[in-house]
């Protein structure tokens, strides 16, 4: 397991490093520091004024040397400061952290456990009408655009009813719940149709195996055999499903975090790709990236929790 270990993690350096490459060439080689320094003072600032700021920002260095000082800044984590405000952009990667994670984990965890115990139950009471209205219902959940759900909930829980504010922020533990609540049920929501679907698929393929046919002429339930056998021996897809998607956590919801002010990563992202801030947004592609990559290695790791036969060699 040690040697595959330092494969993977060799691998996995190796795509980091050419992600990097990729975001050097699309943020210092195609983007002209020039338009950079327009965007970033404006339109009709003086000349002298655009070429300070370029000076300042390191922009006018040959580029081996901002290769150079680009890998190393990013590998060591050393993000430097914002293009638009000179704010440090790892202040607002903690800030931005919290706001993130307080909505999108519970949304998860919600989404998660609702997937699944939906899915096996429909995938229980397969080829019945229980079955075929889940599934329906599965795809019409798939269908229906985020932003609709998003104004819907504002207007209904928000407005009508003033269950929950429309927009708005605060990290009080007492006052927190109620400005999450809408945000986290609409982020369930909107993916819990394709864990269903997603799910009931391997659900149903398990129970046409040869195991699942000795269980039942062994006598066990078909509950039991749900539980115990088709849940269990379907864990590795799910696992790959979920890990993958914790990455996605972190990064926050573009449309979610906009429309409910939330300040997350999500919001940060936005605002720094309507300001052209392009040092923030590198910075969000390379975190983003390096997460995703990060838990794909992990979830090779989890296949041996999830199934003791499988062997990382």
């Amino acid at each position: 397991m040690l040697a595959y270990a330092i494969r993977r993690l060799a691998y996995g350096f190796l795509v980091v490093l050419g992600v990097l490459g990729l975001l050097f060439v699309l943020f210092f080689l195609y983007a002209k520091p020039i338009d950079i320094a327009r965007r970033a003072v404006g339109e009709k600032a003086p000349s002298a004024v655009l070429q300070t700021w370029i000076a300042q920002h390191g922009y006018d260095r040959p580029w081996p040397e901002q290769l150079r000082d680009h890998y190393w800044r990013m590998l060591s984590f050393d993000f430097g400061r914002s293009d638009i405000d000179d704010v440090p952009i790892s202040r607002r990667l903690s800030e931005g952290a919290g706001p993130s994670l307080s909505f999108t984990v519970p949304a998860f965890v919600i989404e998660l456990l609702l997937g699944v115990g939906l899915a096996l139950f429909v995938a229980y009471f397969r080829d019945t009408y229980i079955d075929r209205m889940g599934v329906i219902l599965a795809v019409l959940s798939m269908s229906v655009s985020i932003l609709l759900v998003i104004i819907a909930g504002q207007y209904v829980f928000g407005k009508l009813l003033n269950w929950f504010p429309i927009s708005g922020f605060d990290p009080d533990p007492a006052l927190l719940p109620r400005f999450i609540a809408m945000p986290v049920l609409i982020f369930a929501l909107a993916g819990i149709g394709g864990e269903i679907r997603f799910n009931r698929t391997l659900f149903v393929e398990e129970t046409s195996r040869d195991y699942v046919r000795t269980a039942r002429a062994k006598g066990a339930g078909d509950g039991r055999v749900m539980v115990r056998h088709v849940l269990r021996n379907a864990l590795i897809p799910i696992l790959t499903h979920v890990v993958t998607a914790i990455p996605f956590l972190f990064t926050g919801s573009l449309l979610i975090e906009s429309f409910f002010g939330i300040p997350g990563l999500g919001a940060v992202t936005v605002d720094a790709i309507q300001s052209s801030d392009f040092s923030t947004l590198r910075v969000m592609v390379y975190i983003g990236a390096l997460l995703f990559i990060v838990f794909q290695i992990v979830t090779d790791f989890t296949y041996t929790l999830a199934d003791p036969r499988v062997r990382l060699e």
